[in-house]
């Protein structure tokens, strides 16, 4: 009976700690929402200061699925491997909806942001100082 109330104690320990973790987590990360139209994003420049980010996708209007890259600033496009995968939304965004990305840590720099599926623009920059 001891073992069974130990190990229920220590369960519930761990399961509230890795719940206080999470809600830290998350109230440490902020949103950074772009909005895209026919062809373009709204926003061409965006600067935020370090740290941890959702970027949320708005497709408004645009007729078709838009998607969303995030590449640091000198780095080729092209390729996938130099994609900031955590940037990607989670599922293409439909017309009328938003969709959001996983949490992507943000170090100071310049950043790249386009939609290959709209296509947009691969001159829209993200400055993180």
């Amino acid at each position: 009976m001891k073992k069974l109330v130990v190990l229920v104690a220590l369960v519930l320990g761990v399961s509230f700690s890795a719940s206080a973790q999470d809600k830290m987590m998350k109230k440490a990360q902020k949103t950074i929402s772009l909005e895209q139209t026919s062809g373009e994003f709204t926003q061409k420049q965006i600067t935020v200061s370090p740290g941890t980010y959702v970027f949320e996708i708005a497709n408004n209007a645009v007729g078709h699925d838009v998607g969303f890259v995030l590449v640091q600033k000198g780095k080729d496009i092209s390729k996938p491997e130099n994609h900031i995968q955590t940037a990607y939304v989670t599922e293409a965004v439909a017309t009328g909806k938003t969709q959001k990305s996983k949490a992507t840590k943000l170090a100071k720099g310049e950043y790249v942001y386009f939609c290959p599926l709209n296509p947009t623009a691969t001159d829209n920059i993200l400055i993180v100082k």
